[in-house]
């Protein structure tokens, strides 16, 4: 039988720690992408996905929206 020595056990926290440490990082350089949802041959919502998880859905009327989709802001100026 071997003895784990007072070093090994530290090694091994410290290993964990690491290990840790490294998978906020790996989630944070998940691509964020974002889905024109379209009904009635016009888009109804978009998605905010980040990898292959729906994060938030964003309205197409909104400011958000309307930069996402590159439509000018002086649009409703115009139409009203």
């Amino acid at each position: 039988m071997s003895e784990i020595t007072e070093n090994e056990v530290v090694e091994t926290a410290t290993e964990k720690e690491a290990v840790a440490a490294a998978a906020p990082v790996e989630a944070a350089v998940e691509e964020v992408s974002y889905h024109a949802v379209e009904k009635g041959g016009s888009i109804t919502a978009i998605w905010e996905m980040r990898g292959r998880h729906h994060v938030r859905t964003i309205d197409p009327r909104s400011v958000e929206g309307r930069h996402l989709l590159g439509t000018p802001e002086s649009s409703e100026a115009a139409a009203g």
